[in-house]
């Protein structure tokens, strides 16, 4: 099965602080993990490095076959959607929410390029998709936050990547958008023509049965890492949170309360 993600024996250290440490992963295709680690504990750093915005102090970094060094990395990143709430202040609050996803086929902040009618139909499928066909032609700044980040989720597909990172994407969402936005991540991840997905957060319950494997990450280093039911135990989380809780599964979700 080809690999995806092929991380061996990485550092990554800015000054005398050690960011990363010896930090190993491997994703093949249609794996759909999970990144769990509190904030602070690298996983932003993590990503920075898979997408190329950083290089490694010490260790190999291999990313959809190709092993860093020796292929160009503007190249490599269209090949990569990298949803983040920190995109959303980039983009134009005025611009049409199509045109927003659109503007993710040529990775800008706009859209400039000229277009046709088979992108807008890409777009427009997308956000059914989505579940956000009713925004279509909406201001993008009118949107609500789960709005906006289902948008964005298009806008990454629109490139047709190969591996789609979603970087804590319920961040800021009320209970119910954040529900509504995870169907529609559960939905995407049924169709046939699906990227392997990295899902990047530091709440459990927000990872869904789709995705099969968990990484846990704590202050820049790989704790464990494995099929997620063995993962997300309370003996497994306590230990990783160096804090005694328990695990409460409902509906093939995971929920973690603090034992006082």
């Amino acid at each position: 099965m080809e690999r995806i993600i092929d991380i061996r024996d990485v550092t990554w250290r800015r000054g005398d602080h050690t960011v990363l440490n010896n930090v190993n992963w491997q994703v093949r295709s249609n794996e759909h993990w999970a990144l769990l680690g509190l904030n602070g504990s690298g996983k932003t750093t993590l990503l920075n490095m898979i997408n190329g915005y950083i290089w490694p102090t010490k260790g190999e970094i291999n990313v959809l076959g190709h092993r860093f060094g020796e292929i160009d990395l503007r190249q490599l990143r269209q090949s990569i959607g990298w949803v983040s709430s920190s995109l959303q202040e980039k983009l134009y609050g005025t611009d049409r929410t199509q045109n927003v996803v659109i503007s993710g086929k040529f990775a800008s902040i706009g859209l400039y390029e000229k277009t046709g009618e088979e992108e807008y139909a890409r777009a427009e499928s997308l956000m059914a998709t989505l579940g956000c066909s009713h925004l279509l032609d909406r201001e993008y700044r009118t949107c609500s936050q789960g709005e906006k980040q289902k948008l964005l989720i298009a806008r990454a597909l629109m490139a047709d990547p190969k591996l789609l990172i979603l970087d804590e994407p319920c961040n800021g969402l009320d209970l119910f958008s954040r529900e509504m936005l995870l169907d529609s991540i559960q939905q995407l991840a049924g169709r046939s023509d699906s990227p392997t997905m990295i899902f990047v957060t530091h709440h459990t319950e927000e990872i869904l049965p789709m995705f099969s494997k968990v990484l846990l990450l704590r202050r820049g280093e790989v704790v464990r890492q494995g099929e997620t039911a063995s993962m997300l135990g309370s003996d497994v989380l306590s230990s990783f949170f160096e804090a005694p809780v328990a695990v409460e599964k409902h509906d093939d979700r995971y929920y973690v309360r603090a034992v006082r």
